[in-house]
């Protein structure tokens, strides 16, 4: 049987006001929307800005150690940084040790994890002489920039403990890319560690073998500002670098310059 009109008004009438009610009654328990906030572009200009990366992972964060490469020795005059790379090594570590000795120089050597892993003696021996420390990687990776940045963090950090190992609570003060291979990455992983990254500004070539009298003649007319000059006790026969420094090392003094460490600051 069909509904009179006056029914049906009075049960619409009571579906409006039901679902009036109900609409009422979700808008006050809803949770108000919220506007997201704007996230301001990355500003090209800021210090705090991190470094593009090249290769995948992340990035640490800023640190008080300075980022740019060292190139330049401590002080503001007539000086000089030695540095040593790729030992320790058995035969001429030693020997270059003594040289230095004997001519009171401190020099900075940038030790490779293994190495120093394989000969702590060696590690103990440069710092009970007041030499510094430098980490040069696990296993000097010359290809290391074009790694991830996991296996960069890897090689800096492992090489760094293993040096560590050798001489518990001596400072590792710099990082030194192997054959330079620096990345934005690697510098901002060393920073972060309390390590100065550290390059040079005379390469003898000692490492080619090239005979004592160019090793000098490189060293002795290539001599920028402040210079930070790179020699190798370890990766093969270092017989050419121990005498170059035996005839270096005084003539360095005649000339009027102090030997001292490469900067850890912004110069």
């Amino acid at each position: 049987m069909g509904m009179t009109s006056s029914s049906a008004r009075r049960r619409r009438t009571v579906a409006a006001v039901a679902a009036t009610a109900l609409g009422l009654l979700a808008a006050a328990v809803a949770p108000a929307a919220v506007a997201a906030p704007a996230v301001a572009a990355p500003d090209a200009s800021s210090p705090d800005r991190p470094p593009s990366t090249t290769t995948s992972g992340a990035v640490p964060g800023t640190s008080a150690v300075p980022q740019g490469i060292s190139r330049l020795a401590q002080g503001t005059g007539r000086d000089i940084a030695i540095t040593i790379d790729d030992g320790p090594d058995p035969v001429w570590t030693p020997q270059v040790l003594r040289v230095l000795r004997q001519n009171h120089v401190k020099a900075t050597f940038c030790l490779v994890g293994t190495r120093a892993q394989e000969h702590p003696e060696l590690v103990r021996a440069i710092s009970a002489d007041g030499h510094q420390l430098c980490d040069h990687s696990v296993d000097h990776d010359v290809t290391m920039d074009h790694k991830p940045v996991a296996y960069q963090r890897q090689q800096i950090l492992d090489g760094k403990t293993m040096i560590e190992k050798a001489v518990p609570g001596v400072a590792v003060t710099y990082y030194r890319a192997p054959g330079g291979a620096f990345t934005p990455e690697s510098r901002a992983i060393a920073a972060a560690n309390g390590m100065r990254p550290l390059g040079w500004s005379v390469d003898p070539k000692d490492w080619s073998r090239p005979g004592l009298a160019a090793i000098v003649d490189a060293v002795e007319n290539k001599l920028p500002e402040r210079p930070t000059v790179l020699f190798h006790d370890g990766g093969g026969d270092r017989s050419q670098t121990v005498a170059a420094l035996q005839q270096y090392l005084p003539w360095l003094r005649s000339q009027g310059y102090s030997f001292t460490f490469p900067t850890r600051t912004t110069p």
